[in-house]
Order: C-alpha cells, then sequence, then structure tokens
C-alpha cells in the first residue's frame, strides 16, 4: 500500500451471496454482480469481512497466497473444483492491524487464513481474474451490531487509500426456513416484513435502530435465527457511516434476501 499513486477513495459494499452455487448459477444476483465490479472505481485491494470467518477477535489474513475454502456440503460437485487464486494482501495488514489497535481492537494476523465462500463466491463473479490483492476480515458472533459497527469505523481510512471494504452475509438468513426445491418461490411475508424494515433504516442512515435490531425488526429472531450473516452489514456501514443506498433486491428460495447496499462514495 505505499504505492505513490494517487488512490480513489472507495465505497464500502454489503453483499448477500446466498448459496454458493452463486458461483455457477444463472441467477439474478448472479448477473448483477457480474457487472458490479466494473461498476465501481477499480480497488487497490479488496477487504471481505465474511460471516464464515468467526473468530473471538478480528483475524486478518496475512497469507500471500491464501487457499480456497469449500466450506459447504451437499451441493453440485463442480463447485468443489472451484478455485480464486487471488493473491492476499500482507501488505496491507500492518496498516489495518493498526488501525484496529488504535481503535481498542486485538487483531490477530493469521497467515494460514482462507478464503471461505462468503469472500470467493461473490469476488469470483465481480473480478473474475483474480487479479485484486484481497485481505480476509473474520466477524465475532458472540458481539453485537455495534462492535462491528465500530470494528468498521476503525477500517475507515483504508477506503482513501484505494480499499474497497466489503461485508459479505446474507440480509435474511433462516436455513431452516427456506424452499429448498424452488429457487424462484416468492418471499415470505415475514421475510419481507423483516427486510423491509432494515432497508428503511439503512436508507434514512438510522443506526441506533438497526444496531438494536434484535428488539425492533419485526420478525428478528425468524429472519436471523442466528446473527453472523447480519454483522457484516454493520461493518460496511460503519465503514462509511451514514446512509446506504440499495444497489439489488432479490430473493431466493422463499425467504433468502440476495439484497446489497452501497456506502459512502458514490460508485
Amino acid at each position: 500500500m505505499s504505492d505513490p499513486i494517487r488512490s480513489v477513495t472507495m465505497p464500502s459494499l454489503f453483499l448477500s451471496h446466498g448459496a454458493p452455487t452463486l458461483a455457477l448459477e444463472d441467477s439474478a444476483t448472479g448477473r448483477w454482480l457480474d457487472g458490479l465490479g466494473a461498476a465501481l472505481p477499480r480497488p487497490r485491494a479488496v477487504l471481505v469481512a465474511s460471516a464464515h470467518a468467526l473468530a473471538g477477535v478480528p483475524h486478518l489474513g496475512a497469507g500471500a497466497r491464501p487457499a480456497t475454502l469449500h466450506d459447504f456440503a451437499g451441493f453440485p460437485t463442480a463447485l468443489d473444483a472451484l478455485r480464486y487464486p487471488a493473491p492476499g494482501a500482507p501488505d496491507l495488514v500492518p496498516q489495518a492491524a493498526e488501525l484496529l489497535g488504535a481503535a481498542g481492537f486485538e487483531a490477530t494476523r493469521d497467515a494460514a487464513m482462507p478464503f471461505d465462500h462468503g469472500i470467493w463466491v461473490p469476488l469470483m463473479r465481480m473480478y473474475p481474474a483474480a487479479d485484486l490483492p484481497v485481505l480476509a476480515l473474520s466477524i465475532s458472533p458472540r458481539r453485537d451490531a455495534s462492535w462491528h459497527y465500530a470494528l468498521g469505523q476503525a477500517l475507515a481510512p483504508l477506503r482513501d487509500a484505494g480499499v474497497l471494504i466489503v461485508g459479505s452475509g446474507g440480509f435474511v438468513h433462516n436455513l431452516g426456513a427456506l424452499q429448498w426445491h424452488e429457487h424462484d418461490a416468492p418471499p415470505a411475508p415475514w421475510a419481507q416484513a423483516f427486510a423491509r424494515w432494515l432497508t428503511a433504516r439503512v436508507r434514512e442512515g438510522d443506526t441506533g435502530a438497526a444496531q438494536d435490531w434484535s428488539a425492533r425488526a419485526p420478525h428478528a429472531s425468524r429472519a436471523h435465527p442466528t446473527p453472523e450473516h447480519l454483522l457484516p452489514l454493520f461493518v460496511a456501514w460503519g465503514a462509511a457511516g451514514g446512509s446506504g443506498t440499495p444497489l439489488h433486491e432479490a430473493w431466493e428460495y422463499g425467504s433468502l434476501a440476495m439484497h446489497a447496499f452501497r456506502f459512502g462514495t458514490r460508485a
């Protein structure tokens, strides 16, 4: 990150990555992601806070060539052959660790941290050339939305260095409620109610209400029986603050919300 070329200030994004089949399928979200990378300023690196990288304290992927992790089962075997050979971003780790430390986070550097599917599936659609350095960041499901918002705030200066900060999760995510037999099933009313409520909070920049989502949002415990797929939203939101702009809205399997949002600089 010592490149003297002037960097573009990047937005931050929240992306719903859905099922791993997103990497291969012809779907509304897949097609949208195919065009998203080209619609953004080209970043110098991408930092992804993934719902599938879980740790008690922030872990930063410090490896030069992270492995592609197939952290799922029961899906088409074609997925197992996919690799996302993007380089890591070890030169970015000291700056990220310093920013986190200054904000009171005890960050850990992990040279063996792989690209889980919350990282490589959306990036494979956005940046298929796999030529951008990627830094993996863990989340902590035992911490609340406010903690993750503060985590994003701590990393906000990276945006001015040309780093695209992405929270990768799911806007509504309850695997037990999905209609797996019908990809294009219409969304359930309870899922729509939760998504409408939280989308309004994002549009309004109402971070206070949004961070208290588990108590205030309709059908919160049904939309997210566990919080890990929603917490990356707050990392992305904290990295830019203010209000967010909906970029994409889609539903799969009756209640899987594939919504995406942009925060900060206009894409």
